[in-house]
């Protein structure tokens, strides 16, 4: 991790962020107007990992959005990191993600962010799901940067049409720490953000 990505995170810790974040609710709630459900469930202190399913590009945007008194910095495609772009990714406290690699910069990144008592924001599929099925496997970076930091997770999952100036429902599930065996804690974790999802198809009668 260079030095030079370091400062860039921090700066986007400051008034960046306090700047931009009413236009993105504006913009959000305009466009996507959110129903949201289980704010109660996000503590209000303390290293958090949001985990959920992943179904339009706008998801970072309506999470960060959504979540009121804590700066969320997702885990980001590092594409998003360059030209006119980067200038709001970087302020917004986003985390560089080499796809292409098993890109441990960006674990060690969120680790740190974690390790601070900040929160971290990732799609455990690791793009956007554009198959049939309900969600794709979850890779198991989100367990283990919360187990080697006893950061808490909580699971969120977005679903309903989720078309301009008709938005998505976003639940907030109950939190989770995980403990033991980290596949069992990714399995328990993708289990619970399929669940609620399959929940929330059937209650709204249709698929992200």
């Amino acid at each position: 991790m260079t030095d030079n990505k370091k400062q860039k995170f921090k700066y986007g810790d400051r008034w960046f962020y306090t700047f931009i974040k009413p236009l993105l609710i504006f913009l959000i709630y305009l466009l996507y107007p959110p129903k949201v459900i289980g704010r109660e469930n996000i503590p209000k202190e303390g290293p958090i990992v949001f985990a959920g399913n992943h179904a339009k590009w706008v998801d970072p945007e309506m999470v960060c959005a959504v979540v009121k008194k804590r700066q969320v910095h997702f885990l980001a495609k590092q594409e998003l990191f360059k030209g006119i772009s980067s200038i709001i990714t970087w302020g917004m406290g986003a985390i560089p993600v080499n796809r292409k690699i098993h890109d441990h910069d960006a674990l060690e990144y969120a680790i740190e962010a974690l390790n601070r008592g900040l929160c971290i924001g990732i799609f455990p599929e690791g793009t956007i799901n554009k198959t049939d099925d309900t969600i794709m496997p979850f890779k198991i970076g989100a367990v283990k940067m919360a187990e080697k930091t006893n950061a808490t997770i909580v699971p969120f999952t977005i679903t309903g049409d989720y078309k301009i100036f008709r938005g998505a429902t976003i639940e907030f599930l109950k939190p989770m720490k995980v403990k033991g065996n980290l596949d069992d804690a990714n399995k328990k974790l993708m289990d619970v953000v399929r669940k609620n999802i399959e929940k929330g198809e059937k209650e709204n009668g249709s698929k992200n």
